[in-house]
């Protein structure tokens, strides 16, 4: 009997059905081996290569959400158990002591829930990022993965874009020592209005992909932050929507080698806007900088329809099959895969967490963005209701061996995670 990897699933809404799902079928059905190249583990396809992988279960918050996907997912040929409730993973798990990956889909808030749930029982996770939005969380994640010796990877697929690998890879090396940078990443109106509406008050956009290029920039250069300076605005959705929700971030960050990154998220960009969403780099450095257009590749059209357009064909893109069916490709699943190739190396090839700590975006790193973003929330949280009250913005956060205290001159400081960073 050939070895056999199980995965589960908590979560189908827009990342979950549209990509998670996606991986896994075409995993279940064709293997490990044929994406390993693209990640650079082709020398693993041999040692891998007779791996059957099995998705065996879907859990969501509604019993209609569940029943839609094994719908939609067995006229592909799939089979799976689905679970459904306000914890629907313990069910999950309860059922299926074969488990080997959690994967994790859920709003940004609850994803630490099932992950811990998980790591208890000895499954490996794959969660969406952020790993979670409180360090003490993130905290008792890393200790019950260390503890159980059990993986924990965070989707961070930005790590995996062909323009971010050659900057890591090479042009990082060329522009001499970096000195500050920017990174914007804005998303449509229709994702705080529609798509997340029932937990976009509990979190922001700068917590919901302004991670990502916090984690870009810790994985290009191995760095910590030291302090940290973040406003935001409430107008749009407040106003048009009734919703409690910050319309935009903007988090200044200074890091451990001197280098100061602007984030600019906002999750209000007008639906009609040409791309699914506006994102750019820029990195300055002693000898040169880097400018990184993510939104626009190159490739922009215009039809009566929907007027003029531009497309990401690099995150995720379906390349047809001689057979009619088409294989899911992009970075988008690369991130997944490493993942998954790192935790069959750890079955089946007997390694250890720290063996493949250095081949996929770990909890430990994941841990910093967390930091982040919760001194983010505090300090925004903060200089928002000091802006509104005509105070201005004075309010910054200091990340050192002491943990994250927040300097604010009107209520002093205040050290609000007693950790070391």
């Amino acid at each position: 009997m050939a070895p056999k990897l199980h995965i589960g699933l908590v979560g189908a809404g827009m990342f979950g059905s549209d990509v998670h799902l996606p991986v896994y079928c075409q995993l279940e059905q064709y293997g490990l081996q044929p994406w390993l190249g693209r990640l650079g583990l082709d020398a693993m396809a041999r040692r891998l290569g007779d791996i059957e992988i099995e998705f065996v279960a879907l859990a969501t918050r509604t019993e209609t959400s569940a029943a839609k996907q094994a719908a939609a997912w067995g006229a592909r040929g799939m089979q799976f158990k689905t679970y459904s409730g306000a914890t629907p993973w313990i069910d999950l798990l309860a059922h299926h002591p074969e488990l080997d990956v959690l994967a994790v889909a859920t709003p940004d808030h609850l994803h630490a829930a099932p992950t811990l749930a998980a790591l208890k029982q000895g499954v490996h996770v794959i969660t969406e990022k952020p790993m979670t939005l409180d360090a003490l969380e993130a905290d008792a994640i890393i200790a019950a993965s260390e503890s159980a010796g059990r993986l924990v990877g965070v989707d961070m697929h930005k790590r995996y874009d062909p323009d971010h690998l050659r900057i890591r890879d090479d042009l990082r090396h060329r522009i001499g020592h970096p000195l500050y940078g920017r990174a914007v990443l804005e998303e449509p109106l229709s994702i705080s209005t529609e798509v997340f509406k029932g937990w976009a008050e509990q979190s922001d956009p700068f917590s919901y992909v302004g991670c990502h290029w916090t984690d870009l920039y810790i994985a290009y250069f191995g760095v910590k932050p030291v302090s940290l300076h973040a406003v935001g605005q409430k107008r749009k959705l407040r106003d048009e929507f009734g919703m409690d929700a910050f319309d935009a971030v903007q988090v200044k960050v200074q890091f451990d080698n001197g280098m100061s990154i602007d984030f600019l998220n906002n999750w209000i960009t007008p639906d009609r806007f040409e791309g699914p969403v506006n994102q750019e780099s820029l990195l300055v450095g002693t000898n040169g900088m880097i400018e990184s257009d993510s939104q626009y590749r190159g490739l922009r059209f215009t039809t009566g329809e929907r007027g003029t357009q531009t497309a990401n064909t690099h995150f995720t893109r379906e390349v047809p099959r001689a057979d009619g069916t088409r294989a899911f490709v992009g970075y988008g699943v690369d991130s997944i895969v490493a993942c998954v190739e790192q935790i069959a190396e750890m079955k089946f090839l007997g390694k250890s967490l720290e063996d493949v700590a250095q081949g996929y975006p770990n909890a430990r790193e994941a841990r910093l963005s967390v930091l982040i973003v919760q001194a983010a929330r505090e300090v925004c949280r903060r200089n928002f209701e000091y802006s509104e009250a005509g105070k201005g913005a004075p309010v910054t956060a200091v990340f050192n061996a002491q943990g994250i205290t927040v300097y604010d001159p009107y209520a002093g400081p205040q050290l609000i995670y007693d950790r070391p960073v």
